[in-house]
């Protein structure tokens, strides 16, 4: 299948939320600033996603092949047991948001501004999993971001773009020599038919995570993921 482009992706977001999460006083100075700053970002933004409907040709113990293309991650690999279709994508808050954010002035409102084109990336992608999920009838779903876990190190991340083609030239985002994406507000990754609930930070210890969206499971790998020695399972 050929990679198919999102150009119309939601870009509003809940400035409440947003005021809350940066802790400032709804009726503050502070807080009119983030509103302002908020309703500029909006009006720029033009959030996008590339993704292509992919199938698995093929399983080994710790490793999947996607469309002719070996991505060698345990995890993934368990993950997608009974699995055959898989959705490749890139999804990014656009290059327009970089532009707008780079003219604010001020060390306190450049980080709101970051902050505001992280919440719209969040809205953006949201979004591009609500489509892609009724559009291809998926049901429950959960993903899989190369760099997210040592498992799955962010070095396979050209792999997953050449799936996708030419991503800077479909949506504007590259990658740089350490595989990290240019727009920085962009996310990559498989997503996933899938019975059970899956997310990245069930297997991710680090602390006091502002994107954490599950608490760190201590018995995961072993229960679910770890190979028996000698037989390599699943």
């Amino acid at each position: 299948m050929e990679p198919i482009i999102m150009s119309d992706l939601k870009s509003d977001i809940n400035t409440a939320r947003l005021l809350v999460s940066l802790r400032l006083d709804e009726a503050s100075d502070d807080a009119n600033t983030v509103r302002s700053l908020a309703e500029e970002a909006m009006k720029v933004a033009k959030p996008k996603a590339l993704f292509k409907e992919a199938f698995i040709d093929e399983k080994g113990h710790d490793y999947v092949v996607i469309d002719g293309v070996t991505f060698k991650s345990r995890v993934l690999r368990v993950n997608l047991d009974g699995v055959n279709r898989v959705f490749p994508y890139v999804v990014t808050a656009g290059r327009e948001l970089d532009e707008w954010s780079n003219s604010v002035d001020g060390m306190l409102e450049q980080y709101w501004a970051d902050q505001i084109k992280e919440f719209i990336l969040g809205t953006a992608y949201d979004d591009f999993v609500a489509r892609i999920t009724a559009a291809y009838g998926l049901g429950k779903t959960a993903s899989m971001n190369p760099g997210s876990l040592e498992d799955w190190p962010i070095r396979e991340q050209p792999k997953l773009f050449g799936l996708l083609g030419d991503p800077m030239q479909s949506i504007g985002v590259e990658l740089t020599d350490s595989c990290l994406m240019i727009p920085a507000k962009s996310v990559s990754g498989i997503r996933f038919a899938t019975e059970s609930t899956y997310e990245n930070c069930q297997l991710c210890s680090r602390k006091n995570c502002p994107n954490r969206r599950a608490p760190y499971d201590p018995h995961l790998w072993e229960q679910r993921y770890k190979m028996s020695e000698g037989r390599g399972q699943n």
